[in-house]
């Protein structure tokens, strides 16, 4: 019988880990850091996200926002750096694309790429869309909405929480149907 690696010992396999990903990103912003005085530097742009926060955030690191070149630069790097990173870019894109353009008649062939060789959290977001499979394809099909309906119910969850314990139901309910203060 094989002996099974030790606990916490190291695999050949890269390490895609976010703490390796943080490290590669702050090693990638000291090497380039500018050494002449702070007068003489240019100002910073503020324009976009810094490529720090690229690689941190979902969206930046799957290049679903605006970019500059060094910033798709840094991130082509991550991507050939962690081929799981790849993939679950490549799914959240097409996952985005579904969305946007309401193509919930392509949403089985999605769950199914996703269950077959996607990341765990992307394996586990398809299983919970298939659960609920008829709900989010009408979702991303039909042209209707909640989002009113849902509106007036935070709304009134808010105007409870607020007046919990203070006043009585009559005027949680002239304040509810809109004729109070």
């Amino acid at each position: 019988m094989p002996a099974s690696p030790r606990r916490g010992a190291r695999s050949a396999a890269p390490d895609c880990s976010w703490r390796s990903r943080r490290a590669a990103t702050a090693a990638a912003d000291r090497s380039s850091a500018n050494t002449s005085p702070p007068s003489a530097r240019a100002p910073p742009n503020r324009s976009g996200p810094t490529s720090r926060a690229l690689a941190r955030s979902p969206r930046g690191s799957c290049g679903l926002g605006r970019r500059s070149p060094r910033q798709d630069e840094r991130l082509l790097q991550v991507r050939l750096a962690c081929p799981d990173i790849t993939r679950a870019c490549d799914l959240a894109r097409t996952f985005a694309d579904l969305v946007r353009h309401q193509r919930g008649y392509l949403l089985q062939e999605w769950i199914r790429q996703a269950e077959q060789d996607a990341p765990k959290p992307m394996k586990g977001f398809a299983g919970f869309l298939r659960q609920d499979l008829d709900a989010v394809t009408a979702g991303l099909t039909l042209p209707w909405s909640s989002g009113v309906v849902e509106g007036h119910v935070n709304r009134v969850k808010t105007l409870k929480r607020a007046m919990y314990g203070r006043a009585s139901f009559e005027l949680l309910r002239t304040r509810i149907l809109g004729n109070g203060p």
